[in-house]
C-alpha cells in the first residue's frame, strides 16, 4: 500500500519537528515549550506506526508533556495537549476499565486548559467532546466483538464488516482530528520558536 503524499509530508515535518525538540532538550531540559512541541510530535507520528508502535509513542508523549507540565504547570496548551495524548491511548486500550481511566485523565486535563483559557473555543469543544468518548469507545469495542462472532457465521459476516469498518472509519476519524489538532499546535509552537528578528530601523 502506498502512502499518500499528504501523509508523507506530515510525517517528515513532524519527524524533523522530534528531532529539533530532541536536540534542544539537550541544550535546555528545562523549556516547557519544546517539551510541548516535541510531545505533539510525537503524538502525530504515533498515527503512522502499528498500534504496539503508536502506544509507545503515545506513552513517550505523554512522559514529555507532563514533564512540560512539571516546568509551567498552568500552560494551557500543554494540558490541551496531554488531553489529546490521553484520549488516543484510551482509544488504543481495548480493556474498557483501563481505557476509563485515560478518559477521565483526558477529561481533567481538558478541564484545566478551559480553566486556563476559558475562551478557546478548541479546548471547549475538546472538553465537550471528551464526555462523549467512553460512550464512542465501547461502541466500537461492542462493534468489534460483534465483528469477530459474526465472522464465525456464514453470509452474514459481509454486513457486519460493512459495520466495522465505519465504526474503525469512525474510530480513526475521531483520533485524526484529535491528532491534527495537536499537529497544529506544534506547528505554531514551532513557528513562533523560529520567528525572524525584527528588521533594523
Amino acid at each position: 500500500m502506498e502512502i499518500p503524499q499528504s501523509d508523507l509530508d506530515r510525517l517528515f515535518f513532524f519527524e524533523h519537528a522530534r528531532k529539533a525538540a530532541e536536540a534542544s532538550f539537550a541544550k535546555d531540559p528545562l523549556d516547557a515549550e519544546n517539551l510541548t512541541r516535541w510531545g505533539g510530535a510525537l503524538l502525530e507520528l504515533s498515527q503512522f506506526q502499528t498500534m504496539a508502535e503508536s502506544m509507545k509513542l503515545m506513552i513517550d508523549a505523554i512522559s514529555k508533556l507532563e514533564a512540560a507540565l512539571e516546568i509551567s504547570p498552568r500552560k494551557h496548551d500543554t494540558l490541551w495537549c496531554l488531553g489529546n495524548a490521553y484520549t488516543s491511548h484510551a482509544f488504543l486500550t481495548p480493556d474498557f476499565d483501563a481505557a476509563r481511566v485515560s478518559f477521565n485523565k483526558a477529561s481533567e486535563y481538558f478541564k484545566q486548559a478551559v480553566d486556563e483559557d476559558p475562551t478557546n473555543e478548541l479546548y471547549l469543544k475538546s472538553l465537550e467532546v471528551s464526555a462523549k468518548a467512553p460512550e464512542l469507545h465501547l461502541e466500537i469495542q461492542r462493534q468489534g466483538f460483534n465483528q469477530q462472532v459474526a465472522a464465525a457465521g456464514s453470509s452474514a459476516s459481509n454486513v457486519k464488516a460493512s459495520k466495522k469498518k465505519k465504526n474503525s472509519d469512525l474510530k480513526y476519524d475521531v483520533l485524526g482530528w484529535v491528532i491534527l489538532a495537536a499537529g497544529i499546535i506544534v506547528w505554531v509552537g514551532m513557528a513562533k520558536s523560529h520567528v525572524p528578528p525584527p528588521p533594523p530601523r
